[in-house]
């Protein structure tokens, strides 16, 4: 019982209500997993050592990045001994100026672990977020 003045809406092909669920749900899958791999703090914790220094540096994006060396050594292999070193980014701006004024002192460091690094946040997965405690080294 249609009549002239009434429009006929076409059906939809069930492929195309398909394909239109693929895309919404590939595209959910993707934003999880970049936040996954990106976002998510994998880990957090806290290292110990003399800071070795802190530069800021970068080609597009300027990040902070540093070097703690630990006590201890490690064999890499046979017959040669390295130092502990944790190498990390630092995102807060203040928090970097500190530790550039008082490289060589010895920080007890805060940090998040995220699965890989952006370039926006620095070139390490670990990221420095608090400075629990610096002592003065005497040379």
């Amino acid at each position: 019982m249609n009549d002239a003045t009434t429009p006929v809406k076409p059906a939809k092909s069930g492929f195309r209500k398909f394909f239109t669920w693929l895309i919404v749900l590939g595209c959910l899958l993707g934003g999880f997993l970049f936040w996954w791999n990106y976002y998510f703090v994998f880990g957090v914790g806290v290292k110990s050592g003399e800071l070795n220094y802190v530069v800021k540096k970068g080609n597009l994006f300027k990040t902070y990045e540093g070097k703690l060396i630990q006590p201890g050594f490690r064999s890499k292999g046979t017959g040669s001994v390295q130092s502990y070193e944790f190498e990390f980014s630092v995102a807060d701006d203040s928090l970097a100026q500190v530790l550039m004024r008082n490289s060589g002192s010895y920080f007890d460091l805060h940090y998040k672990e995220y699965k890989h690094s952006i370039p926006w946040r620095g070139f390490s997965p670990y990221i420095v977020d608090e400075i629990l405690s610096i002592k003065k080294v005497a040379h």
